[in-house]
């Protein structure tokens, strides 16, 4: 638990939190790697953890009708990677395949979410920092979508 703790201090995403509350969210995180190719969650699977990717590159794609799934976001290295998990019914909005190999803190989502609702201090600290998290991945996904129907590709599904 200790690494856990040293990695999550290392984070801006959780700066701010106490030191009684990363504790508190490092102990329900645990180190976890996937190889090149493989996907850390599917499309409308159950959302029950989120992850801080501590290296590695994860495609973040979307199935097109009538097309190959599109990727509308590469994510690295100190990058927060899930919010579907704070949003009932709790499934994932599109699907996460590493592109290299991929090293995580793999967070506990439900036992967290348990977690926030009784300590209302930590829950609000969470759903702000995934509240911004929410709003720069819909900001992304606008501007490629715009950039898109500029260069005459059409449309897409970005996922959500």
């Amino acid at each position: 638990m200790r690494e856990l703790l040293e990695i999550l201090q290392g984070q801006s995403f959780f700066d701010g939190l106490t030191e009684a509350q990363l504790k508190l969210v490092a102990a329900f995180a645990a180190l976890r790697s996937f190889e090149a190719g493989r996907y850390l969650f599917r499309e409308h699977e159950p959302a029950d953890a989120f992850y801080l990717i501590r290296s590695g590159r994860v495609s973040l794609e979307s199935l097109l009708p009538g097309r190959q799934p599109g990727t509308f976001m590469t994510l690295g290295g100190g990058d927060m990677l899930g919010w579907s998990w704070l949003i009932p019914p709790y499934r994932w909005h599109y699907d996460a395949r590493a592109l290299e190999p991929v090293h995580t803190a793999h967070f506990d989502a439900a036992a967290l979410r348990e977690r926030m609702d009784h300590d209302p201090v930590l829950g609000y600290a969470l759903h702000k920092r995934f509240t911004m998290l929410i709003v720069e991945r819909l900001q992304a996904a606008r501007l490629q979508h715009l950039d898109i129907y500029a260069s005459g590709e059409g449309d897409v599904g970005l996922g959500g």
